[in-house]
């Protein structure tokens, strides 16, 4: 889960991580309002979405009079911010955050997440903030440092100094940013944070050091340890079907193909996906609706799957351990009489009670194409979707 910059930095406030002064704004006259009540000269008007890169997209932007915050915060607020992570359809900016300014000494680029080569949460950190980090990495990799935490004993003092002094920081200065880092490593910890990445971590010219951005993400599945944290949840940043999806413990994910994939399990959805790329298709969408799947379940699904106007067809791919074919073959036919399915439909089963399930599908008076194995299924279903161009 995703949470705004301004949320991220209520919590950072709240373990002790340096922010500057900001306040949330939803109109150029809340935005005006904050301003004066931050106080100062200088502000920066900064777009709230869920989506880096916002600053190259227009949407960060230095007010240096209260008529500028006003005037600022109304270009931005319902504009349709294109960042290189919002794609081209972008997004719509309904909320803007006022902070304070600095005079910014320099500025660097600090991440937490977890290292699944080493199975440990690692700090990456470069003296280039402000850049793409995987152009830091292309052009300057000796710029970026890596720690790598040993869960036993946490972030130790040391590390954070030692991180310091590589990325050129020194004295009292070096010393903030330590603090800084064992900070955040805090925040990721007791909050079951997926990723924090400040870009840019800023020096200033008093030598204070401060988190000048916040991009945090939670791992959902900690969400039911920290409530307080899932009521932060934007759902209107979010893609509407996953958000639909989410209310029936489906795991799905859309894609920019046009062959909708039903299927149960992650691995063998992953594998799905691979093998009609492999054949020349294009996966809708990734989608395991689980061990525990039902008719209502599998419904939900299909009407899911179908809301995406770019589905020409859709594949079925069950193996049935847990799940038993026959419960996923009624569910598939009561799915497909509901919506009034009209794209081809392909079904591979195999497991538990796989006769009975194709027996339901053979009797079931629909169009729905069967397949013996998954490279079948894949090539039934490519060649479908081609046809019907």
């Amino acid at each position: 889960m995703n949470i705004h910059e301004y949320q991220a930095k209520e919590i950072f406030r709240e373990i002790g991580v340096p922010v500057l002064q900001g306040k949330l704004a939803h109109s150029p006259e809340e935005a005006l309002a904050a301003a004066k009540s931050i106080g100062g000269s200088v502000w920066v008007v900064k777009a709230q979405i869920h989506a880096g890169g916002r600053g190259k997209g227009g949407g960060v932007k230095v007010a240096k009079s209260l008529d500028d915050v006003k005037s600022l915060s109304t270009q931005i607020i319902g504009m349709n911010l294109v960042t290189p992570q919002t794609g081209p359809e972008g997004k719509k900016v309904q909320k803007v955050y006022i902070e304070q300014g600095c005079k910014i000494a320099k500025e660097y680029y600090a991440a937490l997440f977890l290292d699944r080569n080493k199975s440990k949460v690692s700090i990456m950190a470069s003296s280039e903030g402000g850049m793409d980090i995987e152009e830091v990495a292309e052009k300057h990799p000796e710029k970026i440092h890596h720690v790598t935490i040993e869960p036993s004993v946490g972030l130790q003092d040391y590390q954070a100094r030692e991180l310091a002094f590589k990325l050129g920081m020194k004295g009292k200065t070096a010393l903030k940013a330590a603090s800084l880092f064992t900070g955040l490593y805090k925040t990721y910890m007791s909050k079951d944070c997926a990723m924090i990445e400040i870009n840019p971590l800023v020096t200033t010219e008093e030598g204070d050091v401060y988190a000048l951005d916040a991009k945090v993400s939670f791992d959902d599945n900690s969400l039911f340890r920290h409530p307080q944290l899932a009521e932060l949840r934007d759902v209107t940043e979010e893609e509407p079907s996953e958000t639909e999806a989410g209310k029936y413990d489906l795991a799905f994910i859309k894609l920019d193909g046009n062959i909708g994939c039903l299927v149960n399990g992650a691995g063998l959805a992953m594998a799905t996906m691979d093998i009609i790329k492999l054949h020349g298709g294009a996966p809708a969408n990734f989608l395991d609706v689980g061990g525990g799947a039902n008719k209502e379940k599998v419904t939900a699904a299909f009407k899911i799957i179908l809301k995406d106007p770019n589905v020409k067809g859709i594949l079925v791919n069950i193996f049935g351990g847990i799940m038993k074919c026959d419960i996923i073959a009624e569910g598939v036919v009561a799915a497909s009489k509901e919506v009034g399915l009209k794209v081809p439909l392909v079904v591979r089963l195999e497991g538990t009670n796989v006769d009975l399930g194709k027996k339901i599908l053979s009797e079931s008076g629909l169009n729905i194409t069967p397949a013996d194995d998954l490279t079948d299924a894949a090539k039934k279903i490519t060649a479908a979707v081609k046809g019907g161009k």
